[in-house]
Formats: C-alpha cells, sequence, structure tokens
C-alpha cells in the first residue's frame, strides 16, 4: 500500500511516519467502501462521507494513507490538491485510533472512475425475459450542500443486467426531477448517469427519494422501479445566531463570586450533532472592562461573577459583548457577536447621615402641634426605595414626650413637632438627640461592613409667655368619713399662677356636684358640706365622690381640676335579707338566707344568724360559709305559713332582727305553689291580735246581738204584722259581705226577692234573703240544723216554715266563729 509522508528528515514527518506504522501493524480492518467519482477532481472538493461510528467510536486520532485525501472528524472526505482517475480503481485507508481504550481500526476506500457502455437494441423477435426480482444494486450516493460545480454534476450511475442483452433506455421521477424543486436532477437515459444541475441547499432539502426506471425502446420494463436516496451532504454554510436580540439579565450587588447571573443561548440552522453546530461561548468584552467581573461557560452559555466586588452606587450597569463560534469554536468556525446588559440590584449597604452635626430651633411654652424643625439627610441608595428611604428616632431628651418627629414623604426630611406643651419655668432648652436609619434593613457592605446609625443633636430653646394659671395636679385626692354632717368643712382645690408660683388671685368655681353635697369658697377653693356624706349614694362609686373645679385668674384664663372625695366606710347598715322565702317540699326541706350588707367589705361579712327561742323547735339554722345559712324543718311540717324570727349580726357585732314568713308548699319550684283558702285561714290563727282587734270584735259582736234579739222579739209577738220594712226590698236588703276587698255592684239581677208577701221578719224569709245569690263572699260558710244545709253561696231558700226556724242560739253558733275571723283579718291589715 503507497502512503505519502511528509518532507523527509523533519521532526513531525518522522512522528507522523512512526503513528501511521504503528497503525498499520496493529489495526483491525472494519468496513470497504467503494465509490464512484469523476475521473477529475479540484482540491477541496468533497469525495464522499463515511460514518466513522460505526467502526470506532470516539476517535482521538484520525489519518489518512493518502495525503492527497483530509477527513474531517464528521467522516467527510476532502481533496488536498487537484485528482486524476486514470481507468484503474484508486485505493487508500482512513485509520482510527482511540488512545484511551487503546483501539485501532482501519476502512479501506475505493475509487473507481464512471465509464460509459454500449447497449444494444432489443429486438422483438428475442424472447422475453421474466422481470428481475433483485434490486439493481446502486451505489449509496450523497450530494454536497452549496456545491460549486461544474454543473451539471455527476451524481451517480445506475444499470440494469438487461443491459447485456438489449439496449435499455433510463429515466428517473420523484422530488427535484419532476416535483419540487424541478429539474434538479436529469438522467442520461442511454448510460444511466445521473446529474444534478445546481447547488442545493441543506436546510431547505435534506434528502432526494428519486425512483429509476430501465425500458426497452419498445417500452418493456425488465426490472422493477429503483429507489434512489440522495442524502444531502451539510456544509458549515449558516453562522449560528443569539435567541434574543435584547438580553438584560440583573443581578444583586456585593454578591458572592460564582452567582450566576443568566444564560445566552444561540442557534445554528445547520445539521444537529455534527462540528458545524457544535457552539462555543466567549465574552469579548466587558464595558466598563476594569476590574473583570463577570465570566461564561463556553458549552452552556451560563454567566457568572466572578469578584464580590459589585458595588452599584460605582456603576449601575455593565455591557457584555459576546461571541459564540461553531465548529467546536475553532479559528476557521463561523461566528456571531452580540450585546448584553447586566444591571445591578441595589442593596441597602449604605446608610443615611444627616447634612449638619448640630441643629438649634425654639419655640414658645405651652405651644402645641407645632412645626420647629426640618432635617436633610444623605443616602447613596437607590431613591425612593425602602433602602433609601429614611426613617428618623428621637433618642435622648423626650422623656416626657413632648415631641414627635416624622419623615416627610416627598423630600424623605425629618420634620420635628412639639406635642406636649413645654414650660418654660421648668426648663428652659431641651437638648435632643436624634438618629436616623432606612426602612429596610442593612445588608452588608463591599467592605464587608454593616453600617450604623447616624445621629444628630438638636437644641430647643423655650420662649417664655404670659400664661394662665396651673391646675396641677388634674386630679386631687382628699379623704373623708362616712356620714359627715352637713357644715363641716375639707381642704379644697388649689390652682397657681406659673408666673409667680402663687394663687393669689385665683378664684374658684364649682362645676361639676352630681348630689350638690358642697358649696365652694371662691378665694381658697375649700369645700363646705351641705348634705350628710353618705358612701351608700348611688352617686358614690368605688368610694369616690367627684367634684369639677374651675380656677380663673383676674384676666379669665382658667384650668379646669378634679377634686376626688374618697369616703372612708363607716358601719351604719346591718346586714338586710328577703324576708319572704318559699319551702318546695318535693325538692328539699330547707331554704338558702343570703343577707346583704350595704357596708365596704371591711364592715360585712363574715356573718352570723341567729334563731330565736320561739321557733328553735320547727326550725334549725345552719351557717355556711359566713357569708349565707340555711334554714331546715327539724321535721316535715304541714303547707302553712310560718313566721321565724331571726338575728344577723356582722363581723364587727352590728346586727338587726328579721321576722321572716316562711310557705311550707307541695311544689317543685317556689313558681308553682298555690295554697287554697282553707289553708291560708289555718294559717292566719298564728297571728296575734292587738287591743283595737279585739275591741272591734266586742262591739261588732254586740251590734249584731241586738240586731238578732230585736227581729226575734217582733217576730214571736207581732205574727199579724204583713211587714214590718218597706216594699222595696231590693233597696233595704242587708249586704252580709266578709271580703276585705271593694265588693261588687247590687242589682235587681243578682238579688232574689220573696215570691209572696210575708212577713220580712220571718225566719225563712229573712234567712232565704241573707243567702241570695246577690251577695258573693270570698269563703263559703253553712249552717246545720236536724240534717239540713243553709249555703249562702248557693242562695237557697228555706221553703217549709216548719223546717226553717231557727232559734237566737243558732244564729249565735253561726255568726259567733266568722265575727272572731273578721276582726282577726282587721287586726292583721291594721298590723301591717
Amino acid at each position: 500500500m503507497a502512503v505519502a509522508l511528509a518532507a523527509p528528515g523533519s521532526t513531525f514527518s518522522k512522528q507522523l511516519l512512526f503513528s501511521l506504522l504503528v497503525l498499520v501493524l496493529f489495526c483491525n480492518a472494519c468496513q470497504k467502501i467503494s465509490l464512484q467519482i469523476p475521473s477529475h477532481l479540484k482540491a477541496g472538493t468533497p469525495v464522499g462521507k463515511v460514518n466513522l461510528e460505526e467502526c470506532l467510536k470516539s476517535p482521538s486520532l484520525i489519518l489518512s494513507s493518502d495525503p492527497a485525501f483530509r477527513i474531517l472528524e464528521d467522516g467527510t472526505i476532502y481533496t488536498t490538491h487537484d485528482l486524476h482517475l486514470s481507468s484503474e480503481q484508486k485505493r487508500f485507508s482512513i485509520f482510527l485510533s482511540d488512545s484511551q481504550r487503546q483501539e485501532q481500526k482501519e476502512i479501506e476506500i475505493e475509487l473507481s472512475a464512471r465509464e460509459k457502455k454500449v447497449f444494444r437494441k432489443r429486438h422483438t423477435k428475442d424472447p422475453v425475459h421474466t422481470r428481475s426480482k433483485r434490486r439493481w444494486a446502486p451505489i449509496p450516493c450523497s450530494l454536497m450542500e452549496n456545491s460549486l460545480g461544474p454543473f451539471p454534476q455527476h451524481v451517480q450511475q445506475i444499470q440494469s443486467d438487461a443491459a447485456q442483452n438489449y439496449t435499455i433506455f433510463y429515466s428517473i421521477s420523484g422530488p427535484g426531477v419532476d416535483k419540487e424543486p424541478f429539474n434538479l436532477f436529469f438522467i442520461e437515459k442511454d448510460t444511466g448517469d445521473i446529474y444534478c444541475t445546481r447547488s442545493i441547499d441543506r436546510e431547505q432539502y435534506d434528502q432526494f427519494l428519486v425512483y429509476g426506471y430501465a425500458t426497452t425502446a419498445d417500452g418493456y420494463a425488465p426490472d422493477y422501479p429503483l429507489p434512489l436516496l440522495f442524502k444531502v451532504e451539510d456544509d458549515n454554510d449558516n453562522a449560528p445566531y443569539f435567541e434574543t436580540k435584547l438580553t438584560v439579565f440583573s443581578v444583586p450587588e456585593n454578591c458572592r463570586s460564582g452567582t450566576s447571573v443568566g444564560q445566552v443561548t444561540a442557534i445554528d440552522n445547520d445539521e444537529p450533532g455534527t462540528l458545524h453546530t457544535r457552539l462555543k461561548y466567549k465574552i469579548l468584552q466587558q464595558i466598563p472592562d476594569h476590574p473583570k467581573h463577570f465570566a461564561i461557560h463556553p458549552d452552556t452559555g451560563v454567566i457568572t461573577t466572578t469578584s464580590p466586588l459589585l458595588d452599584r452606587e460605582k456603576c449601575d450597569t455593565y455591557k457584555l459583548v459576546m461571541e459564540v463560534r461553531d465548529m467546536g469554536g475553532q479559528p476557521f468556525g463561523l461566528f456571531t457577536t452580540g450585546t448584553i446588559t447586566i444591571s445591578l440590584e441595589d442593596e441597602n449597604d449604605n446608610s443615611p447621615y444627616f447634612t449638619q452635626t448640630s441643629y438649634t430651633t425654639e419655640v414658645e411654652e405651652n405651644r402645641i402641634d407645632v412645626e420647629i424643625l426640618r432635617m436633610m439627610v444623605q443616602d447613596q441608595d437607590l431613591p425612593n426605595t425602602p433602602h433609601s428611604k429614611a426613617v428618623y428616632t428621637i433618642l435622648q431628651g423626650n422623656e416626657n414626650g413632648n415631641f414627635k418627629i416624622t419623615t416627610d414623604p416627598n423630600t424623605n426630611e425629618g420634620v420635628l413637632c412639639v406635642v406636649k406643651p413645654l414650660n418654660y419655668e421648668v426648663n428652659r432648652q431641651v437638648i435632643l438627640q436624634i438618629g436616623v436609619l432606612n426602612e429596610a434593613q442593612f445588608t452588608k457592605a463591599v467592605n464587608g461592613q454593616t453600617p450604623t446609625m447616624c445621629t444628630t443633636t438638636v437644641t430647643v430653646k423655650i420662649k417664655d409667655s404670659d400664661e394662665g394659671p396651673e391646675c396641677q395636679p388634674p386630679v386631687k385626692i382628699i379623704q373623708s368619713k362616712d356620714g359627715l354632717p352637713a357644715g363641716q368643712e375639707l381642704l379644697g382645690y388649689k390652682a397657681t399662677d406659673p408666673e409667680t408660683s402663687s394663687s393669689e388671685g385665683i378664684r374658684y368655681q364649682k362645676v361639676g356636684d352630681e348630689d350638690n353635697w358642697f358649696e365652694i369658697n371662691e378665694s381658697t377653693g375649700n369645700l363646705k358640706t351641705l348634705k350628710i356624706l353618705d358612701r351608700e349614694s348611688k352617686f358614690v362609686k368605688n368610694n369616690q365622690y367627684n367634684i369639677s373645679i374651675v380656677a380663673m385668674d383676674a384676666v379669665g384664663r382658667s384650668c379646669t381640676g378634679t377634686l376626688v372625695v374618697l369616703l372612708e366606710d363607716f358601719n351604719d347598715h346591718p346586714p338586710q335579707i328577703d324576708k319572704d322565702l318559699t319551702i318546695c317540699q318535693q325538692e328539699k326541706d330547707y331554704a338558702i338566707l343570703e343577707p346583704v350588707d350595704l357596708d365596704g367589705p371591711d364592715n360585712g361579712p363574715p356573718f352570723q344568724f341567729f334563731l330565736d327561742n320561739s321557733a328553735s323547735k320547727h326550725w334549725t339554722l345552719e351557717p355556711q360559709d359566713g357569708k349565707r345559712a340555711i334554714l331546715r324543718q327539724r321535721h316535715n311540717l304541714n303547707y302553712n305559713f310560718y313566721s321565724v324570727p331571726i338575728q344577723i349580726q356582722d363581723r364587727h357585732g352590728f346586727s338587726a332582727k328579721h321576722m321572716l314568713s316562711v310557705r311550707v308548699c307541695d311544689c317543685t319550684v317556689p313558681e308553682e305553689c298555690r295554697m287554697s283558702v282553707r289553708e291560708e285561714r289555718d294559717a292566719k290563727p298564728n297571728v296575734v291580735l292587738g287591743k283595737w282587734a279585739i275591741l272591734s270584735m266586742v262591739l261588732g259582736s254586740a251590734l249584731l246581738l241586738c240586731i238578732l234579739f230585736t227581729c226575734f222579739c217582733v217576730t214571736t209577738t207581732k205574727r199579724t204584722v204583713k211587714k214590718c220594712f218597706p216594699d222595696d226590698v231590693a233597696q233595704q236588703n242587708l249586704i252580709v259581705s266578709n271580703t276585705e276587698g271593694p265588693g261588687e255592684e247590687v242589682t235587681e239581677a243578682n238579688i232574689r226577692l220573696p215570691t209572696q208577701t210575708s212577713n220580712i221578719c220571718d225566719t225563712s224569709a229573712s234567712v232565704g234573703t241573707l243567702g241570695g245569690q246577690g251577695i258573693k263572699t270570698q269563703q263559703s260558710f253553712e249552717m246545720v240544723k236536724g240534717g239540713h244545709t243553709l249555703e249562702s253561696s248557693k242562695g237557697a231558700v228555706l221553703g217549709a216554715a216548719d223546717a226553717g226556724r231557727y232559734a237566737y242560739t243558732d244564729w249565735q253558733s253561726f255568726t259567733q266563729p266568722r265575727l272572731g275571723e273578721e276582726s282577726i283579718r282587721g287586726h292583721t291589715l291594721i298590723k301591717n
């Protein structure tokens, strides 16, 4: 095998020779490829392309045994000088080596020049041969993009086996022939040579599928159509370009080295996966160029910072001129440049500072809500952001809260105001220390230090002014005993003139006294009681009674103060209790006593409870926690009203006696208790009669006996008398009523008159009239004689004279108990 080397005697020639000899001796044959080419080739003409990866993946060394040919990394074979091929075939080898895996491979290339053949015609009498089902054995073919010609350029030759016996005519069809793009290929019908008429753009057409046909002169096709695939080999004719024309990135200032800024991307329209689209990125220039702050990864296009010294206050924007180049960044690769902008984001790494180290201002005393000073600050951070907006603070000198400082949102100035009156007589000047910060927290600066607060001093001079009286303190407390009688004098309120520090010439007036307890001395301000002071009054809150006082000087200037009279509690109220109690037997057999003491806690509970000896037979009293006691039955009592005398004593022995009215009832809750009339009547004998009640009872009984005696006498002596009363019975009947309330109106409708004329003093008639329906009573009563009943509530008229005669003793036994009841009731009403 002929091997072409470099000039003999040179070092490079020896190294190349040694490498080539090693490859020849130790490499293994991989494959053999045959290519048909024109007989004449100019220098730099692509001969063909070999798939190197099928033989050896990732070769580190590619050599050609013939120096007339150059092999690129993608397997494309180029001529290095003009080449003339004779009728003989030309052979050379491509040697591949992988230094890491110690592998060597060899690819044999066989080149042959195309030749023309003489064909003969097929006669009609010749026997017809069957079509061949096998392929015509086309040679693999590829076309170089952007070929310079000369055109027409030979592409490939197809031949049919039938041409050995007949004259065959060849034709093609498909894209590039009779379809878009038209007339790109044509074929010589006699020889089967296919030619290309012009250059091809791979980015527009990367391959063509053309069908070849072989026919005889009479149109006979001895073979099936042959598919021919022409692949367009890529030419590096497209420079890469940046995907975005205007690229802007941002990064915080003072960031660490290696911080990612952004990523640039570029596009190359050449064939992917080849050297033509293997891109490399590079920064050509940084503006401003010193110092260098940025770097770019050559393969990914990621931009990072290389220095922690990015300071927005020195330079807020950088521009980078970028280059992207294909062919792996080799000098002969195509490239494009572009510019990106990097903006630095502001950080609060600069503290604000006052333009002056000290300030002086003045204000009149007693002025409030007035602006006295404005202070300007400077800040190098970005304006109108939290990094530069100032926040002012009074650090010292404002212990009394006389001043307030705010920030003017428009000018960022500190505005100092007086919000509480200043007193010239107390202090003639105030020295304030004021600090300033930003709304945002400080961050570390370029030098690694954190900014600190800046301070300044403000001297406020207070101007004197003539002012009215002062009520100091605004609220004054005096003490007084509970129950202090009227006419007593108490120390009052005092106001002073701040100019003279005395109370001379000041007049006092009372403007608030809810219950009019006091009068005020106009000259001294002392108080004099008009009523007895009562701590338990509704106008006293928390043992305090308030009086509002106005102090006025001769000019009319005034101030207002409050005088609080603190009343000391006096034990003048015994414990009180609700005297009406109800015990529901179905639920419990006791009642809970909860007394109340109007005095304060010091004169109230714990209470002591005492039960009168007269009630201890039926009741017991059990103290609980010093505030309550339980009144319990010794045994189950009848449903009735009971009077229970007890005594309750507070912690200091002040006591009072109470008569409890306890109702024992058959109920579950007190609201359900409804005692009958008989039970109420039976409960009344427990009431003690007074002397006037007994006298009324005696006089009433005597009067009734006189009337009954008179009627009895008249009845026995004058039986023939028809009437002893006028005919107007409806108006002369006696109405008997034992109700304590007002009676009902007596009308003719509710009076039963006798049915026949008779002696009105007749016993039967009298009883019938007294028991008529016109009388309504609160209780029913009855009188029985000989088994017959007289019911006044039913109004029954006793008809038979013999059965209805009643003697005086009968009436007396009937009326006497009821007169006693009426007397008892009258006594009870009088006592209550």
